[in-house]
């Protein structure tokens, strides 16, 4: 499927894409299911969740290389924290 549109008076641009036959099929699945209007808010909504997604990758991105750039943790016993964290949840059952 092609999408061919122009420039329209409202300043909105418009965009020819290719989808392939599979993405083509799919599409105008959800358009008859009635999950979509149209065809263009097929592309929309696909195209705010890719953005949200890639907001997220780069949030856990940015505190992994937090994380590295941190200090390490100093007197800090793994095995002793451990034993505080189940001595807190015992008391708090």
């Amino acid at each position: 499927m092609e999408i061919v549109t122009n420039k329209s008076i409202d300043m909105s641009e418009k965009t020819s894409i290719t989808l392939g036959t599979y993405f083509d099929e799919y599409v105008k699945r959800k358009v008859a299911e009635g999950r979509f209007k149209n065809i263009s808010e097929v592309v929309q909504t696909s195209l705010q969740l890719l953005k949200e997604e890639e907001g997220k990758l780069n949030t856990l991105k940015k505190a992994i290389q937090d994380g590295i750039d941190s200090n390490v943790a100093s007197g800090f016993g793994p095995t002793m924290h451990l034993r505080e964290l189940k001595k807190l949840k015992s008391l708090n059952e």
